[in-house]
Order: C-alpha cells, then sequence, then structure tokens
C-alpha cells in the first residue's frame, strides 16, 4: 500500500521515487525530509539543500525515536524544530521552533499527531516566507535511540510512574500464567499494599516498585482490545495471582 505521501503525489500526477539520488538531477530548489531515518549522503546534498521537520527541541533528543524517549524520560515539554540538514545525525542550524507541553496521561500518538500538525503549519509558513539565517544548535545534545522491542516490556520492580511512561507508548506487554497481555491504558494510583505484578481482582490494581497502576484497557494474546474488567472477568484472577 502508498503511504499517504505517494497517494497524494500520484492523484496529483507528482513523479514519486523511492531512491534519494533520482532528486540530483531534477533541478528542484529545496528538499523536505520528513521521518526518513537515514543519513542523506553529501552529494545529494551538495546539489540540493534540505531541511528536515524534527519532532524535539534540539539538541535534546537527535536520532530516530525523539518522542518517545521524550516521553520515557518523563520530559514536560517537547517541540518541533525545523532545520537545515546536514551529514550529521540531526546537528544542522534551526531555521525555527515551537515549543509543546506533554501531558502526563497523553500517549505517543497523540503528541505525535499534535507535532505533525504543528510541524506541518511551520514549514508552510516558513516557505511562503522564505527561510531566515539558520541558528546554530545551543545545549547538550542527546541521543533518541530506536525503541527496541524488549523496552515494551513492563519489569513490574519499577516504579510505576515509569510503567505508566512505557505503557503510554502503545505496544506495552506483561504476562500471566505463560501468556502475553498488552496493557494498553492505566492510571497512576496511590501506593497499594501489593507486591509488585500483584493483582488485586476488585480493583484492578497491579503493584509496582513504587506506587501502582490500575488497569484501564488490556488485549490478551489472540483476542481483540477490551475493558479490563471484562478481562478480568473472563480470566477469572485468583487472590494474589502476579504478573510474571
Amino acid at each position: 500500500m502508498p503511504s499517504p505521501v505517494k497517494a497524494a503525489a500520484q492523484e496529483l500526477g507528482l513523479a514519486v521515487t523511492s531512491q534519494v539520488d533520482d532528486v540530483v538531477e531534477l533541478g528542484a530548489q529545496l528538499g523536505v525530509v520528513v521521518a526518513y531515518g537515514r543519513i542523506i549522503k553529501p552529494h545529494v546534498l551538495a546539489v540540493l539543500p534540505m531541511v528536515n521537520i524534527h519532532f524535539s527541541l534540539l539538541p535534546r533528543w537527535r536520532g530516530a525515536a525523539p518522542v518517545e524517549r521524550a516521553i520515557l524520560a518523563g520530559d514536560e515539554v517537547t517541540g518541533v524544530c525545523i532545520m537545515a540538514l546536514e551529514e550529521g545525525l540531526d546537528t544542522g542550524p534551526v531555521y525555527a521552533f515551537e515549543e509543546r507541553p506533554i501531558g502526563e496521561d497523553e500517549t505517543l500518538e497523540e503528541v505525535r499527531g499534535a507535532l505533525t500538525d504543528m510541524g506541518t503549519r511551520m514549514l508552510v509558513e516558513l516557505l511562503a516566507e522564505g527561510l531566515p539565517e539558520p541558528q546554530p544548535q545551543v545545549g547538550e545534545p542527546t541521543y533518541a535511540a530506536k525503541i527496541e522491542p524488549e523496552e515494551h516490556h513492563l519489569d513490574w520492580s519499577r516504579p510505576a510512574v515509569e510503567l505508566h511512561r512505557v505503557i503510554r507508548l502503545g505496544q506495552a506487554w506483561t504476562t500471566l500464567r505463560g501468556r502475553r497481555l498488552r496493557v494498553l491504558k492505566a492510571r497512576l494510583s496511590p501506593a497499594a499494599e501489593l507486591a509488585p505484578g500483584e493483582i488485586d481482582a476488585a480493583s484492578l490494581r497491579v503493584g509496582t516498585g513504587a506506587g501502582a497502576l490500575d488497569l484501564v484497557k488490556v488485549q490478551p494474546e489472540g483476542k481483540g482490545p477490551q475493558p479490563a474488567p471484562a478481562w478480568r472477568n473472563g480470566a477469572r484472577l485468583q487472590p494474589g495471582e502476579r504478573f510474571a
């Protein structure tokens, strides 16, 4: 299936290619890079200057997963930078930036969607007005490495606030009775007299290394998403049962 960008271009009769080198001979004035995930080679940048829409406040969270890393780190603010593309990883000077708070319950999908809208508006405004002189990035760089599958695994010995951030990324999972359970939504709760991973069946509260989480929405292995009470009723939780 074509991406939304490719589908729109095809509807408009615009040529589409998946080979970056194809742009070298086009005579274009500017390239726009969004979530490409690879380094643009110097021989391409020498012919075609490019701007990049990056979803962080550079130089914080350079790299592949800036929104995910901001949520996992508990950042209260993120934003969008539009920068000149260089050969280095998100090192170019910045034409414009805007900040946006991260809500304590906001999911990755919600934050990324808001930043996409913000970046789109910023780009259109900049191109209409003409690019200003870019300013060098200032501050200590941090790097947003790609999220590895194991990072979505819920380790109940960790504090509830950290596990809540993992759940907000959208693919968190744990196991019960040897079967995987995805935790799609949970709420932070006051400290409870529960061991890490122990489930209180009545309240659907789960103990952690510090504090607790209330399960709201889950997805059992081989089934669709469902409210946590519906899953509890089907699972017939026993007193003292614990997630692995």
